[in-house]
């Protein structure tokens, strides 16, 4: 049993080195060599050739050591790679549909580890040098949903709706997010005031006073007042459809930026100072 384990975690050290090599930015690798990327997987029961999505999976803190080792048992039976980067399980898998992985992934490992799994995944890719790439992409999946508070699922960008398409780009999401919010967002930092905060309540509470004062927790006078002055600073068109859609993007985009992997957002009324 010794020597069954010692073999085992040897190669599973080996698997992991792998994906590290593949995982590495092309860019920043003078000396990779895919064909021996290629070949080298190919030892290990892996065909390179085939489609292969990249998942990065996540969990509560006490738990991700116990993840990780489910993650390699599961992963191994698909016939894919796992490691671990930045912190996080991540994994490299045979698949034609990196959303349906990323779901099926999210059940099957929060069913061996007894508590919720997240999962981003991106791709699939055939080329080894694009798999630094989906990682990357797979990694902003995964803050991605814990800020939208959608911890516990799987996804890819694209089922992120319209955050994941502009999150496909990010090159310009600050300058829009400044654009939209940046006078709130100013407001707030040279006053210590809550507008933000207020204004996440409003609309994740369907722009009902009543329901964001109580999320909140401040009189329904306190959202009007905050409002009013969203008003001011932003104009008297502010709330219409139109704006207030952009303005919802931007709130979340910001939030986006603001949110460590693997911690989930702070729902409105639970941090923060008091009114």
């Amino acid at each position: 049993l010794l020597i069954r384990r010692s073999v085992a975690e040897t190669e599973d050290r080996v698997r992991g080195e792998l994906l590290d090599d593949l995982l590495a930015d092309p860019a920043a690798s003078a000396h990779r060599d895919p064909g021996s990327l290629t070949l080298r997987a190919r030892r290990l029961g892996v065909d390179l050739a085939r489609p292969h999505a990249v998942a990065v999976v996540d969990c509560e803190p006490a738990l991700r050591s116990r993840l990780a080792a489910e993650a390699t048992r599961v992963v191994r039976g698909l016939g894919g790679l796992a490691g671990t980067r930045q912190g996080r399980t991540v994994l490299l898998v045979p698949c034609d549909r990196a959303r349906t992985l990323a779901q099926d992934l999210a059940a099957g490992l929060a069913r061996g580890i007894g508590a919720p799994v997240t999962v981003g995944t991106a791709g699939p890719a055939t080329a080894p040098d694009r798999h630094a790439a989906l990682h990357t992409e797979a990694l902003r999946c995964l803050t991605a949903l814990h800020a939208l508070g959608r911890t516990g699922e799987g996804a890819d960008v694209a089922a992120l709706g319209f955050i994941g398409v502009l999150l496909g780009d990010r090159a310009d999401i600050a300058a829009h997010v400044d654009r939209v919010l940046g006078p709130v967002l100013a407001y707030d930092a040279e006053r210590g005031t809550e507008l933000v905060r207020t204004l996440h309540a409003y609309y994740d509470q369907g722009a009902s006073l009543a329901r964001a004062k109580d999320a909140l927790h401040v009189h329904v006078n306190t959202v009007v007042q905050r409002l009013d002055r969203v008003a001011q600073l932003l104009g008297p068109d502010w709330n219409t459809p139109d704006s207030a859609l952009e303005l919802h993007l931007a709130l979340r985009l910001h939030q986006l930026s603001r949110t460590d992997p693997g911690t989930p957002a702070p729902a409105p009324g639970a941090t923060g100072r008091t009114a």
